[in-house]
């Protein structure tokens, strides 16, 4: 991987001029039969990413309560978002309809609203 890292083809990512970056986006989308992808670093910036665009501050995002987003990301969609956790146990960790369903609360001015299900 180092060796590939060195050899690799590079220029500035900000002004969309890194071959190599630009190529590995175009084949992610390609797999992912998506228009356009975006290469992030880490998982956690992805997921951060993802809350942001997706919710607005004050609303919550319903997440399994043993999720690497809620226990190991350091608090990250309040701090960056201004989002709040709203975590729900699922069988085996995995999130079902019936969880989700009953985890959204009724509109109201008194409840946080849902902003995604992550």
């Amino acid at each position: 991987m180092r060796e590939a890292m060195a050899r690799a083809e590079v220029g500035d990512d900000v002004y969309g001029e890194d071959p190599s970056a630009i190529r590995l986006q175009e084949r992610a989308a390609e797999i992912l039969e998506k228009e356009a992808a975006l290469f992030v670093p880490s998982g956690t910036m992805g997921n951060q990413i993802a809350v942001r665009l997706h919710t607005q501050p004050g609303q919550e995002v319903i997440i399994e309560e043993r999720s690497h987003m809620f226990n190991l990301e350091m608090a990250g969609m309040a701090v960056i978002s201004g989002a709040l956790a709203h975590p729900i146990r699922c069988q085996d960790g995995m999130m079902d309809w019936d969880s989700i369903k009953s985890a959204i609360r009724p509109k109201s001015s008194f409840n946080a609203q849902n902003g995604l299900i992550g």
